[in-house]
């Protein structure tokens, strides 16, 4: 059954072992041509079904003068209107969202904070935890980790009300049943645990991964030494999510911690509690995104309006479908509350991979002969393409956490700071020549207000307390690392 939710045996029952087998055999075997009908199939399907069997998303149809029968074709569903929190998920009870209106089923729960500081709540069932497992046993395969080794996995997200460190766990926990004798440890965001484990426990695997957002594993890999851990002694691999980074972090993490090859052995996670694991890195998207940071006529074609870092990675049309329309993503993909045309909050652009082999090809190279000489050859797969370089509603990430600009204006809306500063500011996260993250907020000050320490130490001050009363993610990681959320003020 290709959507809806169905009971069985949990994720380690031979119906799911064979469905993970058959998924990796298809990602590895088929073409371009294979996935672009699956990219046009699937949506259909899942807009039938959902036009039927869900009573909001039959009422916002309905309300948008939209009649499903007529929706026939790929072409025809481009003119289906989005959903969005604002249209559609917050306008309806939340069980009328889900299949067949009724959340009696099995279902784990995660929640966002959100603009409004109100967290919205996302349900799952098992087979979004199913699909998140296929992408992180291709990354086992990709890395060359076999049923024959031992690996610790030790899970470095925000344990809680997120997705990050759940369906991370729940992933992993199926491919150990599956097969693979894999050892979980979930210390979350707490250091002291994380090198812990590391110092009494790594030398007993033949492999460790760590999982968790880009800044705190940076963290993580230059702090170790300090307690004892010497990384060159054990087989690093790292899996990130949460926001983008360079190929000069990617650089740093791998001479820091001897990680032994960039393409196999790290991966960056395209997620999000709406939809769960949506896209990856593979070898082949980590070596196209490097080439054209080096080409700038690939570049600016594969690309094209992405003015910040881009994220890069593959995705599986049967899983999920992403769309383009004016730079923003739209994705489609099934859940307990499935999402048809979803306007996610990120501006990007997708691509199919015959569209990028032919962008090499012009340009005088050859996708798969470069994926050879850097032995990934193997890895390749025919799977489409997203990137997203920004989110659309202006926010910034912070060590996982969307600091949106609400709260920041919050901040800034004291009657203190009127005679100063006009309320106009931009965000932006950066790295230093350390490869540090910070948050840095630019604010305009008046006509002849002097932007002197002082009324920075206040600003900063009243922001900071505004994100710690509104944003749960902010919150909680200021808990854990006090000294590396704080934003950094410049005046303009």
């Amino acid at each position: 059954m290709a959507h809806g939710f169905r009971k069985n045996a949990g994720l380690a029952s031979g119906d799911f072992k064979n469905k993970t087998n058959h998924a990796l055999r298809l990602i590895s075997e088929k073409k371009d041509d294979f996935w672009s009908h699956e990219r046009e199939r699937r949506p259909l399907e899942l807009f039938r079904l959902a036009s039927r069997r869900v009573p909001a998303y039959k009422d916002f149809l309905r309300r948008n003068k939209i009649a499903p029968e007529k929706i026939k074709t790929f072409k025809d569903f481009q003119f289906v209107p989005p959903v969005s929190k604002k249209n559609y998920l917050r306008e309806y009870p939340i069980e009328k969202l889900c299949w067949d209106g009724s959340l009696k089923k099995p279902l784990v729960w995660t929640s966002t904070s959100g603009s409004t500081g109100e967290p919205f709540y996302f349900p799952r069932g098992e087979e979004l935890d199913w699909q998140s497992s296929v992408y992180h046993e291709l990354f086992l395969q990709n890395a060359g980790i076999t049923r024959d080794e031992s690996t610790l996995v030790i899970i470095c997200f925000g344990m809680g009300v997120w997705i990050g460190g759940i369906i991370t766990y729940e992933a992993l926990h199926a491919i150990s049943l599956r097969g693979y004798p894999i050892t979980i440890l979930t210390p979350g965001v707490n250091k002291k645990e994380i090198f812990s484990a590391i110092k009494n426990l790594g030398k007993k695997f033949d492999k460790i991964i760590l999982c968790g957002y880009p800044p705190f594993l940076k963290d993580v890999a230059d702090e170790a030494e300090d307690y004892g851990i010497r990384w060159r002694s054990l087989d690093i691999k790292m899996v990130f999510a949460a926001e983008s980074f360079s190929e000069k972090f990617r650089s740093y993490i791998i001479k820091r911690t001897g990680i032994k090859h960039r393409y196999t052995d790290t991966a960056n996670i395209y997620g999000s509690a709406d939809l769960g694991t949506m896209a990856v890195e593979t070898p082949l998207s980590i070596l196209a995104r490097e080439v054209s940071f080096n080409d700038i006529n690939i570049y600016n074609r594969v690309f094209k309006d992405a003015h910040r870092m881009p994220t890069f990675a593959q995705y599986n049309p049967s899983f999920i479908n992403f769309e383009a329309v004016d730079g923003e993503i739209l994705t489609t993909g099934n859940n307990a509350i499935p999402l048809i045309r979803y306007a996610i909050g990120d501006r990007g652009g997708v691509m199919s991979f015959d569209t990028l082999a032919r962008i090499f090809r012009d340009e005088g190279m050859s996708l798969k002969k470069e994926a050879g000489r850097a032995g990934i050859g193997k890895t390749i797969s025919e799977l489409p393409f997203v990137y997203l370089y920004e989110r659309t509603d202006l926010s910034a990430k912070l060590f996982g956490a969307i600091i949106y600009p609400e709260h920041v204006k919050a901040g800034l809306e004291n009657p203190s700071f009127e005679d100063y500063v006009t309320g106009k500011f931009a965000m932006v996260t950066k790295c230093d020549n350390k490869q540090m993250e910070y948050l840095e907020i630019n604010i305009e000050l008046r006509p002849k207000a002097k932007g002197t320490a002082y009324l920075k130490k206040k600003i900063k001050k009243s922001i900071t307390r505004s994100l710690l009363e509104k944003n749960a993610e902010y919150r909680n990681n200021a808990n854990m690392m006090p000294d590396r959320m704080d934003p950094k003020i410049v005046f303009w």
